[in-house]
């Protein structure tokens, strides 16, 4: 069973290790750290393994943001990454919840549609020669 919870800084040496799978290093242990401690890191456990986490804050223009999310290689294409961001819009701070990734990562495109994201601008020189689409989903109010 799949379910999704806050990071705990007992589960940073796990993340950094499941980030560095995928960029090919750990230069991120402090941002991850941080973002653990500021309570803006969620994990995707599977069974209870760690399968996934993703970063937010509330620092783009006071609007809930999207800033990583990582997928073990193992794991991926089970849903994770659906599981964390359906988590974090349901629970955002904000009304408007937005992310991105370079226009090249045609994985997270799909992710975010299938998520009911839409398109909302491009960033150019960020990334030499592969610009950052800017995403957006407005969170549904429950009754």
């Amino acid at each position: 069973m799949n379910r999704v919870l806050a990071a705990d800084i007992a589960d940073l040496n796990r993340l950094v290790e499941i980030d560095s799978e995928v960029i090919d290093n750990s230069s991120r242990r402090e941002i991850i750290k941080r973002a653990i401690e500021n309570g803006q890191c969620l994990i995707a456990k599977e069974e209870e393994e760690i399968a996934g986490f993703l970063i937010h804050d509330t620092s783009f223009f006071e609007c809930a943001f999207i800033s990583l999310i990582i997928v073990s290689p193992s794991k991926r294409r089970r849903g994770i990454a659906s599981l964390l961001i359906d988590y974090m819009v349901r629970s955002s701070a904000t009304e408007k919840v937005f992310s991105s990734t370079n226009q090249s990562n045609s994985d997270m495109h799909k992710v975010f549609h299938s998520n009911g994201f839409i398109e909302s601008g491009i960033v150019e020189n960020l990334d030499d020669g592969d610009p950052e689409v800017i995403y957006f989903k407005k969170r549904t109010m429950v009754s």
